[in-house]
């Protein structure tokens, strides 16, 4: 089967780092250890459901192992050579494990206790399973996400597998093209749900890549009426998330501007900058980095909560004053898992799917861009380099 494949290089991953600070916005692929080959298929465990992809989605973890800047410290948390690829909608190949050949499925991609063949740990018992700690462990490789574990192909292959516990079945009036979506969706839905803002609040979106744009439109579309302040980088993002329900949509904002948005005053100061004085009840960082991280500090009110949805592997020259001066709360958001919701206990990846099943979720101008595998490097191009190409979420198409 055709698969796209990231080997084992240290050398090429520097260097691939060492291309993309100079040129940000390209994937520098001749200096890449990725590549698509015919490999066999072999499944990582028995009674684990093959699947054919349909569709694969390209997410911000898998640029920032592309572009060389994933953190240092999570490499044992993946293993290589990897087929890549963990945003996955496709058909069961055959029946098994209570499900029909044909089906259509959604793989949540988390290789925790479960998944292993292990009896669960404190984590996977409480149903916190994003925060397994055997994803070291035996049953398959190292890792802890199927598309970076070697044994645990991802879907930017002909063919994959999954655990049935991580198998949901897709309803005939939910696309494709929106199933693609849930694992993004996702992905901000559990930090939304445990940090829920009062309607009387004000939450500051920072980012307005796909990310962003699915935090404006699953809050408003659990109800809430919170005031939404988004930041956005580029023109198409700003225009998406006012028609998502932002209330208010900055372009790149200085940090004055900021300050008005969020309700706060900006207050001068020699050197630095200026500081902000009250603001935003809660800051989701849905882009990632410093400056990000240093305008979570500074937007927020005493008590507010910052929280890192975006990966991000380092942070630089951040003044981490306001942490303490205000007794701001910074969490970060791994995957999904469960969360709370209405005095019970949701799945978040399932919560995810039935807001789409249910009609009424805006997903129009989110999914940008469909490539073929053979067309990998335009793919990847496209994603990293957002603003010529508008992407927001690229994915693969294997129909």
């Amino acid at each position: 089967m055709k698969a796209l494949v990231y080997d084992y290089s240290i050398p090429k991953y520097l260097l691939s780092g060492l291309c993309s600070k100079i040129q940000r916005r390209r994937f520098h692929h001749l200096v890449s250890p990725l590549g698509l080959r015919d490999v066999s298929f072999k499944s990582p465990a028995p009674g684990w459901v093959v699947v054919k992809p349909l569709l694969c989605g390209v997410c911000g973890s898998d640029l920032g192992l592309l572009r060389g800047a994933e953190s240092l410290l999570l490499e044992p948390y993946a293993s290589l050579p990897a087929i890549l690829g963990h945003e996955i909608v496709g058909r069961v190949d055959a029946a098994d494990a209570g499900f029909a050949e044909g089906e259509r499925v959604l793989i949540e991609p988390v290789l925790s206790c479960e998944p292993r063949g292990l009896a669960p740990c404190r984590y996977c018992a409480s149903g916190r399973y994003n925060l397994c700690e055997n994803f070291l462990d035996e049953g398959l490789a190292p890792g802890s996400f199927l598309g970076f574990n070697r044994d645990a192909g991802g879907g930017m292959a002909e063919m994959t597998a999954a655990h049935p516990s991580r198998l949901l079945r897709v309803p005939e009036r939910v696309s494709d093209e929106d199933a693609v979506l849930v694992d993004s969706m996702a992905s901000v839905l559990a930090p939304i749900l445990r940090h829920y803002p009062g309607d009387a609040d004000t939450v500051a979106i920072y980012g307005a890549g796909v990310l962003g744009q699915h935090g404006i439109r699953l809050l408003r579309a659990l109800g809430s009426k919170a005031k939404i302040v988004v930041v956005a980088r580029h023109g198409v993002q700003a225009e998406l998330a006012a028609a998502g329900g932002a209330d208010v949509v900055l372009r790149s904002p200085s940090r004055k501007e900021l300050a008005g948005a969020v309700g706060g005053k900006f207050v001068k100061t020699s050197l630095g900058g200026g500081n902000i004085e009250g603001g935003a009840d809660i800051f989701f960082d849905c882009a990632g980095g410093s400056k990000a991280f240093q305008e979570g500090l500074l937007a927020l009110r005493g008590r507010g909560a910052y929280v890192m949805v975006a990966t991000t592997s380092q942070i630089e020259k951040a003044d981490v004053s306001s942490l303490w001066f205000r007794e701001i709360t910074v969490t970060g958001s791994s995957s999904y898992a469960t969360a709370p919701w209405r005095g019970a206990t949701v799945r978040v990846y399932r919560m995810a799917l039935d807001i789409l099943a249910g009609g009424g979720y805006p997903s129009s101008g989110l999914l940008t861009h469909l490539f073929r595998l053979e067309d990998y490097r335009r793919a990847f191009q496209a994603a990293i380099d957002k603003k010529t190409s508008g992407s927001l979420k690229v994915a693969f198409d294997m129909r």
